[in-house]
């Protein structure tokens, strides 16, 4: 038998070796099939790519890249688990209206106390229709139909910027709302030792943030991410607004045009009462272009977290009141789906904003008439109808831990 020289076991190790990458490789690539549908941009001619479609390989590659780390350390994507991008667990949680805190999963256990609506909490565990809660005093079950979550906690890869905390943006025919334009309508960003960072606190109904979660994954697929101006608004904010933009309109014949003609009227641009949003059942989004991203790793789950964006051009800037901001031609209840869809948009809605559009509606939230970046859940309020919030309190606290 022949026996083998140095370089000839050298030459044979280094083809193991690199056959064993080469299956790495792809086993790697076909484990994150699942979250990216196509390396490669679809186009009529494979040689036919555009630089919008270069743009998207190269993100596309980026996440990749970065996923085999993710499966290196047998790392998972928790959104088919929970329905959420990170466990409840470690989350703050928030009463949105008044509440029993049980011992038992049950109303019919003993009762350990009581949450006022606004009351923050950190949520431990779920079981069924109930959350395992704590705060610095006691813990106990609450029924979960009726209370928010805070919407950074669970899906990290939103971008969040509530202007209303800062700088409020709203307008009427581009002209300032007195006492509202500019101004800081209430405070909500804060420190949030799960995310380790200052974050916005962004409320919302349970039910409700499955279906966000929902329609950023859409989004997320194409490259693209939402862009959340608004949750949960109090009530009182809500009546500002709504006395500013009338105080504006008998002065300013502008504005008064721009919310009273062509079959619209003031109520379409901002409720004169109770809203969705004091429901906790509304958000206010855009939808901005994916640059750079990378995966971070939460326990034994990963998330995209969005480092650079482009906000795409949408009809108006958020927070538009007046028929500018229309998404459809007329106004029309958003309750029957099937007629909206059938419903012309108005003539101002672009591309971005009707990929906007197919997004939340895929995820079964439902637009508004009057505002291009509104959607709610229907499904919710009707669930929640006999018990629902009134907005009559501030969110100020975050309770969020990493586990």
């Amino acid at each position: 038998m022949k026996k083998l020289n140095f370089k000839t076991f050298l030459l044979f190790i280094c083809c193991i070796l690199f056959l064993f990458f080469i299956f790495f490789y792809l086993n790697n690539l076909f484990y994150l099939h699942s979250l990216e549908k196509s390396i490669l941009p679809i186009s009529s001619s494979f040689f036919n790519l555009n630089s919008k479609s270069i743009k998207n390989f190269v993100l596309k590659t980026t996440r990749v890249t970065n996923g085999l780390l993710a499966r290196t350390k047998k790392l998972q994507s928790y959104t088919q688990i929970g329905g959420l991008e990170l466990p409840i667990k470690g989350a703050t949680g928030y009463a949105s209206v008044k509440l029993n805190l049980m011992l038992e999963p049950s109303n019919n256990s003993g009762i350990v106390g009581t949450f006022i609506p606004g009351m923050a909490f950190r949520i431990l565990n779920e079981q069924g229709d109930w959350w395992y809660v704590e705060t610095n005093k006691f813990s106990g079950w609450l029924e979960h139909k009726y209370c928010m979550i805070n919407l950074p906690d669970v899906i990290p890869s939103i971008i969040y910027d509530d202007t209303n905390s800062y700088s409020s943006l709203f307008k009427s025919s581009g002209k300032d709302l007195p006492n509202i334009t500019g101004k800081a309508l209430y405070n909500v960003k804060c420190m949030n030792n799960r995310l380790n960072k200052e974050e916005y606190l962004m409320p919302i109904l349970y039910s409700v943030a499955k279906k966000i979660c929902s329609a950023q994954q859409l989004a997320l697929e194409e490259g693209n991410c939402l862009k959340i101006y608004e949750s949960y608004r109090p009530y009182i904010t809500q009546m500002a607004i709504a006395n500013s933009l009338r105080e504006l309109a008998n002065s300013d014949e502008d504005v008064k045009n721009g919310i009273n003609s062509s079959g619209w009227s003031e109520s379409w641009f901002i409720a004169q009462n109770l809203s969705n949003h004091q429901r906790g059942i509304a958000i206010d989004t855009s939808l901005v272009k994916i640059i750079n991203s990378k995966y971070k790793y939460y326990g034994d789950y990963y998330y995209i977290d969005v480092t650079d964006y482009e906000e795409y051009e949408m009809p108006t800037n958020m927070h538009e009141l007046s028929k500018a901001a229309a998404t459809y031609s007329y106004g029309i209840s958003n309750k029957n789906k099937e007629v909206l869809q059938k419903t012309p948009f108005a003539k101002t809605m672009n591309d971005e904003a009707k990929l906007l559009q197919s997004y939340c509606l895929k995820a079964n939230l439902s637009p508004l008439a009057s505002e291009w970046w509104h959607f709610e859940d229907l499904d919710t309020k009707e669930k929640t109808k006999n018990n629902y919030s009134t907005g009559r309190y501030y969110i100020t606290e975050c309770y969020s831990l990493e586990y």
